[in-house]
């Protein structure tokens, strides 16, 4: 799998709970930098941020890719408009926790498929028929 990351660099703990949450290999780390200007659109802002990414239409459609959001929430729901545009479903993300004790480090809590939260979510719009 791809790991796009608009966050800190991983570590390698970081890395490998990754793979072990997700059962696949990380083939390839997409370090995205991550820095908005308040005063212009973010959501113009976002596809500038994405039309950076190495990727090309056909491997934003067919790669399996995780994404780590960056931790401002108005940025991230904005990234994950865009790549949903672009890949034609919502991505896979990692979540990030501190751990206890040491508020400047973080480990991996999840990998969370956002298409099956999405997919669930849909099941509860309509009134059940039973």
């Amino acid at each position: 799998m791809w790991v796009i990351n608009f966050g800190h660099p991983l570590t390698e703990d970081q890395r490998r709970k990754i793979e072990e949450l997700s059962g696949q290999q990380i083939h390839r780390i997409i370090d995205i930098p991550c820095r908005f200007s308040h005063s212009v659109s973010f959501a113009e802002q976002t596809a500038e941020l994405v039309d950076r990414i190495p990727i090309d239409w056909e491997e934003w459609q067919t790669k399996p890719i995780v994404v780590c959001p960056p931790g401002f929430a108005p940025i991230a729901c904005c990234l994950v408009a865009e790549l949903h545009g672009r890949m034609g479903h919502f991505p896979t993300i990692v979540r990030l926790r501190p751990i206890e004790g040491a508020a400047t480090h973080f480990e991996v809590a999840e990998v969370i498929n956002l298409q099956a939260i999405r997919d669930r979510a849909r099941d509860k719009r309509m009134p059940s028929t039973k």
